[in-house]
């Protein structure tokens, strides 16, 4: 950890404006990770799609945000080419820099489908149907030895919200790079459709989910019972699976456990790393 206590968290904001309740959850994990690690923590946010903002090298690392449209269709535009060209200036700075001195990258859902296409390490397509609900998501071996996931059961419980997926994972490109994929969606031996990628490490810094680390069981609960969300979720998947979700929600060993440790995990690595430990 930092000699003086002091750590520069940036986050990249993908929402396009769209109220949400990943930057909620976000400013409230890394306050109280401050708080419990007394750190002096320093949190700046940078709206990346419409005012094409994107951090300089001068954070310690950095939370990439979900959110909406296709991940597919901002090919070439101007946000996309900053995003990506500060991407790779990170890599750039984490290939010349000793261990204690990298920075750490966490892609989530949108940023996650962007990455994975942008590394080419699988294909991003649309989903035939909306996934939105509370999923199990299940481990592969390498999943269960990485550090994002300690401390979770296999599967353990994830909020998922995606008209799009990532699947069929080119393992000539992952293992030319180093990267691995960490989990995958719930089986559904009754569909035969491929299950979907759920986390890749894809280098000893970068990390990312297709589902909501960061997603606590009160604002997701919160919105969920909005009449217009309710309505929704009821003419999509039935008020039986509203009820379900419901239920999930306050079970502790699911969205309130993940959420208490994915986000905090992906921290203790980032400052362990930074410490040397």
């Amino acid at each position: 950890m930092h000699k003086n206590g002091k750590l520069r968290v940036a986050i990249l904001d993908l929402y396009e404006g769209q109220p949400n309740q990943g930057m909620r959850c976000l400013r409230g994990l890394l306050k109280q990770y401050g708080e419990a690690h007394n750190l002096d923590l320093t949190r700046d946010e940078f709206e990346v799609r419409v005012e094409n903002k994107v951090p300089d090298l001068s954070y310690d690392l950095y939370l990439s945000s979900g959110g909406p449209g296709s991940p597919l269709e901002s090919g070439n535009s101007r946000w996309e080419n900053n995003y990506f060209d500060w991407l790779r200036q990170v890599e750039q700075h984490n290939n010349r820099s000793a261990a204690t001195g990298r920075k750490h990258i966490l892609f989530i859902c949108h940023s996650f489908q962007l990455a994975c296409r942008h590394y080419s390490i699988a294909q991003v397509t649309r989903r035939r149907s909306t996934a939105f609900g509370v999923f199990p998501v299940h481990m592969l071996g390498h999943g269960k030895e990485d550090s994002l996931f300690t401390d979770l059961q296999d599967p353990f419980y994830a909020v998922d919200s995606r008209n799009y997926q990532v699947i069929s994972p080119d393992q000539h490109r992952l293992d030319k790079m180093g990267a691995r994929v960490l989990a995958i969606e719930k089986e559904r031996p009754h569909i035969p459709l491929e299950r979907a990628i759920m986390a890749v490490r894809f280098n000893e810094c970068m990390v990312g989910t297709q589902f909501h680390p960061e997603a606590d069981a009160e604002g997701m609960s919160m919105y969920l019972q909005r009449e217009d969300r309710k309505k929704i979720v009821i003419a999509e998947h039935g008020e039986e699976k509203w009820r379900s979700m419901i239920a999930q929600l306050d079970d502790p060993d699911k969205i309130r456990w993940t959420a208490s440790h994915v986000i905090r995990n992906f921290l203790d690595e980032a400052l362990g790393m930074v410490s040397g430990e």
